[in-house]
């Protein structure tokens, strides 16, 4: 059996690192994947760039008025395994004096997996707190519940996270979503 020198075994480990380094495109969408601990964990940045792609949107309520909401922050709960979403509202309306009224509007939501689109989505989406600026009395109250109703259904089931069918399958194993958990920087599921 010929004994290797360790300047030869040295060689052999530099070259071995320079080529793992020359080929790194098939790993770099593993990035948020530990297959040690069988998790992907989606930052709050990637979370919110996803996100940030979906709107603007907006909806009408009753023919009358119609919803936008628009610059949505995600904040995550870690306590409430839940995620936020805080976006600018507008409100307008022939009958509104302004025509527009402008607010801010706090979503919060469970998670669940969507497995035939590969996505994580929000499940039952809850309007936490709604301002309005410039108006007061039973109208602010009218307007504040129509925002908070077409709030929540422009967001159910609204993505966060979309996989694609690459990103789920290594060699011969194609893993399925399991458990979610939402910490207070990411989202972290079971992979299993």
């Amino acid at each position: 059996m010929r004994n290797r020198s360790p300047l030869r075994s040295r060689r052999f480990l530099l070259r071995a690192l320079l080529g793992a380094c020359a080929i790194p495109a098939p790993f770099a969408a593993l990035a948020g994947f530990n297959f040690f601990t069988s998790e992907y964990t989606a930052s709050r940045e990637e979370l919110q760039a996803q996100i940030a792609k979906r709107f603007p949107v907006q909806r009408r309520y009753a023919d009358i008025f119609t919803v936008s909401l628009r610059d949505p922050r995600l904040a995550l709960d870690a306590r409430s395994n839940r995620a936020a979403i805080t976006a600018l509202l507008s409100i307008s309306s022939p009958l509104l004096q302004p025509q527009t009224v402008e607010g801010v509007v706090s979503v919060s939501s469970a998670l669940r997996y969507d497995a035939p689109a590969r996505a994580l989505r929000l499940d039952r989406p809850q309007a936490d707190r709604l301002e309005l600026q410039g108006v007061t009395g039973r109208d602010a109250e009218r307007l504040q519940n129509i925002g908070a109703v077409v709030a929540q259904e422009l967001l159910r089931d609204q993505a966060l996270r979309t996989f694609t069918a690459e990103e789920l399958t290594v060699g011969r194993k194609t893993y399925e979503i399991g458990a979610i958990t939402v910490q207070d920087d990411g989202i972290t599921v079971e992979l299993k």
